[in-house]
């Protein structure tokens, strides 16, 4: 007897749909997966028999068992077919009394009891489930959180296998679960860590304030213990919330990755991804024999942290020039080619030399120039161009610490934050791909960056004494454009300008686009 039911297949963030096929005939005993199956998948037959066993269902009879797995040309992994050719298998055998599975989806690993085990991916095979029109997806229970958030489709969770059959025949109902995805987004969450703790460093805060108003990459320059990660590690207070189509893009490459938090919630806070140097391009960037997403994907609409910028391989960091750029990673492998989102705020941290000292007049630098040249650049000129915000943060001496108020809390940074954001918001309000400030295309930000004469003028000078090149001043542009959002104006005037223009400390002391000594 033949049987078929639904599940899916992914291919970066997509999934695709996947039609299984089991016919059964009573013969010597076999077992035969076809389609293009990887390895895990041609396990699934192992799975599958013990499972049925352990489940209950044992049969006096031997089958002879065909799976086919449509489209035959495209390739399956992984072990989430599991659970649907059981099922199909049940049925094609007539042990499982349904009339039909075809307005079934299922997807799930099994483990030799019959328990039904958590797969990655499950978000994006809902939401294509969803499309092609199927009336429920049968999921195992560790998966719920994640799968509930998709309307217009019922997210039957499952512990066990026999537990989905009983649902299929109808000897059990099993009630849908639905999660309100606005509510779960509009839930404000504790990052912990507030600004208020910070003394001094009013530069410094003042630019990651202009950075995560308008998305842009910053740079922080110090000596150990100056508090650049300190500051950095506060970010995530100021991040605004996510809208209810960003969290469903965040949530769906971290799906795919398999990283979710509380292994399976749906993500509802700006992501913060702090890889530590030792990172490889790969790990970065994405990819892999079958590619998963890197660190600059999970970062999609948040925070990518670089702590020791300097001392991340140079290939690594180059691999970085593509998607601050464009907003997005292109991996190509033997097995699969695969587009991967990236839009991401890079927050950098680096020594100004070997040890540390250069900018430290309390501390004796013991560098030569030619090893703090050299240290300096480790960081590539293009790579520097693409950074928006450069500023140096200089240690607050101890003697000094004790005088100083309490810093700015958090949530009066975050509140100015959210008002900049609003306003692109409602600025670039259907523009494709454009949310803020730093993803206009250059082509259009002569018109949203609409200078007065003297802030033209203004900008004419910090071109001749910082010897900028294009890029870099399309970038102070955009920055100008966010600090006029800041403070609530129309059109960016000189003032905007100017503390753009500060904002590139690398240019400032040389013009010439090096790293200053």
């Amino acid at each position: 007897m033949l049987a078929r039911c639904y599940s899916g297949s992914i291919n970066g963030v997509e999934a695709s749909t996947i039609e299984i096929e089991v016919y059964a005939a009573k013969s010597t005993s076999s077992f035969a997966i076809v389609g293009l199956p990887d390895t895990a998948v041609k396990e699934a037959k192992d799975r599958v028999s013990t499972a049925l066993k352990n489940s209950g269902y044992r049969s006096k009879d031997e089958y002879s068992v065909t799976v086919n797995l449509a489209p035959a040309d495209v390739r399956k992994e992984g072990p989430i077919y599991d659970l649907p050719i059981a099922v199909c298998l049940l049925k094609a055998t007539q042990r499982l009394r349904t009339e039909s599975l075809d307005d079934y989806a299922l997807v799930g690993e099994l483990s030799l009891s019959g328990r039904v085990r958590r797969v990655r991916g499950i978000l994006p095979i809902v939401m294509e489930m969803k499309r092609i029109g199927k009336r429920a997806i049968i999921v195992p229970e560790e998966n719920v959180d994640e799968a509930s958030v998709v309307e217009g489709i019922d997210v039957v969770p499952v512990k066990t296998l026999r537990e989905a059959a009983q649902y299929l025949s109808g000897e059990t109902f099993i009630e849908p679960r639905f999660t309100d995805l606005a509510d779960l987004v509009a839930k404000d969450r504790d990052s912990g860590d507030d600004f208020a703790d910070v003394k001094g460093q009013q530069t410094a805060k003042r630019a990651l304030e202009i950075a995560v108003s308008g998305g842009h990459n910053v740079l922080m320059i110090g000596s150990p213990g100056s508090g650049k990660t300190m500051l950095a590690r506060r970010v995530p207070s100021i991040l605004p919330p996510m809208s209810v189509e960003e969290a469903l893009e965040v949530s769906r490459i971290h799906s795919v990755a398999g990283r979710e938090k509380g292994g399976g919630m749906f993500v509802t806070t700006r992501p913060f991804r702090a890889p530590h140097h030792t990172v490889s391009s790969i790990g970065l960037l994405g990819g892999g024999t079958h590619p998963v997403p890197g660190e600059v994907s999970l970062a999609h609409r948040g925070v990518l942290f670089l702590d020791e910028f300097a001392e991340f391989p140079r290939a690594a960091l180059e691999v970085l020039r593509q998607p601050l750029e464009d907003g997005h990673v292109g991996v190509s492998r033997a097995a699969a080619a695969c587009d991967f989102p990236s839009r991401f705020m890079l927050i950098a941290a680096m020594n100004p030399c070997p040890c540390g000292y250069s900018m430290d007049p309390s501390h004796e630098c013991s560098c030569n120039p030619a090893q703090v040249k050299k240290y300096q650049h480790r960081i590539s000129g293009p790579l520097l161009d693409r950074i928006d915000i450069q500023v140096a943060v200089r240690a607050v001496p101890p003697k000094d610490l004790d005088g100083l108020a309490n810093g700015e809390p958090s949530a009066a940074i975050r509140a100015r934050v959210v008002a900049a954001r609003e306003i692109q918001r409602r600025r670039y309000a259907g523009v494709h791909g454009v949310v803020v400030n730093a993803d206009v295309p250059s082509r259009d930000l002569r018109d949203v960056c609409r200078l007065s004469s003297v802030a033209a003028q203004r900008m004419r000078e910090c071109l001749e004494r910082l010897n900028m090149s294009a890029r870099a001043y399309d970038r102070v542009l955009r920055v100008s454009r966010t600090i006029a959002d800041l403070a609530g104006k129309e059109d960016v005037d000189d003032e905007c300008v100017l503390e753009a223009a500060t904002c590139r400390e690398l240019d400032k002391e040389s013009g010439t686009g090096e790293i200053w000594t």
